[in-house]
């Protein structure tokens, strides 16, 4: 049975304009809403800094052994071990571990299709695709659907009728402090959990399918042969968020925590494993707020990039009436892009600094222009000093 199929299509130059116009229509739409996230962006990342500039001055560390009314409503840190009663339990295979979260990952045998295309451009401005579809078997988390392949025949997924899952407790306590499912969802490091020979017998009990099980690689399989998997066979695994040590910086609320309210505009509660001082864990916060904004700013420009890309696309499509004349519009066009993109996101971004935080807006513009007139007076006068001997 093959599994690599050829298709062929053809796009007239008249059908290619229409396309591009509908394409740069969408571009229009990019640009707007990457100029959008950007501003939102910078405004995000300045009132998030300013709630942990303000929660770091007010933060209160304290004990978790015992509660003091004088701190409710105040932000509070405090470290601990995490304690309960409860066992995560994943009731459809009976496997349960002593943690906070138990964690099934669900993973199905399944086809795949892959795609890779050669686009040829004709004289009048037609073009040819040639797309290649090729089709292998991979496990996935996620359902494929098969009905959505070019070549469908002989390619059929099964539903999947097994998914990944998550059980957590409901209720631990940190010392004294009783911890509600806000802070527990923040506790992470998960670990590997492996189902042991020991277990078989609950799990065999709990499940309900057809399917042969067995243990296989740490894991439950469903399926005849784990070394020869077919498609529909399923293999689970599991992660277990153990308990130990944690940290929090929330709002004390009689005797648990809730999110503290900033004057800024955030809610501060943050969690991480182990016992981390107030100061590190404020700082660990400020460095994955400058990250994600570098992220969300590199999206933004890239969606830019993309958006005058396609709002210039039918220069191209028009000039490949002749081929070469095209490719070289393109060239013209993915500068233009490339310019246009640099400008729109950096203004965008000092339009937000100066709305959000224009000190320091104004302060950066000064020295900008301090650098400019002293980097100008220094070539002057060497030119000055080049021409005196003459």
């Amino acid at each position: 049975m093959s599994n690599n199929f050829t298709k062929t299509t053809s796009v007239s130059w008249f059908e290619r304009i229409k396309q591009s116009v509908i394409g740069a229509l969408i571009g229009v739409l990019l640009v707007v809403g990457a100029v959008v996230l950007l501003f939102w962006n910078e405004g995000r990342a300045v009132t998030t800094a300013r709630s942990l500039a303000e929660g770091a001055s007010a933060v209160v560390t304290v004990s978790s052994e015992a509660i003091s009314a004088a701190n409710d409503g105040k932000l509070v840190h405090t470290s601990g071990t995490v304690t309960t009663d409860e066992t995560p339990t994943d009731e459809e295979f009976g496997v349960e571990a002593k943690g906070i979260r138990l964690v099934r990952t669900v993973e199905m045998y399944q086809w795949h299709e892959a795609t890779s295309h050669e686009t040829k451009k004709n004289i009048g401005g037609g073009e040819d695709t040639v797309t290649n579809y090729t089709y292998s078997t991979d496990w996935s988390e996620d359902a494929v659907d098969s009905s959505k392949f070019e070549f469908a025949q002989d390619h059929d997924n099964p539903s999947m009728d097994i998914s990944s899952g998550t059980s957590q407790v409901s209720e631990a306590q940190l010392g004294a402090f009783a911890l509600g499912q806000a802070v527990l969802d923040q506790v992470g490091g998960d670990e590997p959990l492996k189902v042991s020979s020991a277990q078989q017998g609950a799990i065999e009990a709990a499940y309900t399918g057809s399917a042969k099980l067995s243990l296989a690689d740490g894991g439950i399989y469903l399926g005849n042969d784990p070394k020869k998997p077919v498609v529909g066979d399923y293999r689970v695994r599991y992660k277990l968020v153990p308990l130990g040590d944690i940290s929090v910086i929330a709002k004390q609320y009689g005797n648990s925590f809730e999110g503290y309210q900033t004057k800024a505009g955030d809610e501060l509660l943050l969690v991480e494993r182990g016992k981390v001082s107030a100061d590190k864990m404020f700082a660990n916060a400020v460095s994955e707020n400058n990250i994600l904004s570098w992220i969300l700013r590199a999206v933004g420009l890239v969606v830019l990039m993309i958006g005058f890309a396609m709002i210039m696309e039918p220069i191209g499509v028009i000039a490949d009436v002749i081929p070469f004349l095209g490719d070289i519009a393109r060239l013209g066009t993915g500068l233009a892009a490339f310019l246009f993109t640099i400008i729109v996101g950096t203004v965008t971004i000092a339009i937000a600094w100066f709305y959000y935080r224009p000190l320091l807006a104004i302060g950066v513009v000064v020295v900008g222009v301090a650098l400019t007139v002293a980097l100008l007076r220094f070539f002057k006068a060497r030119k000055q000093a080049a021409v005196a001997p003459a």
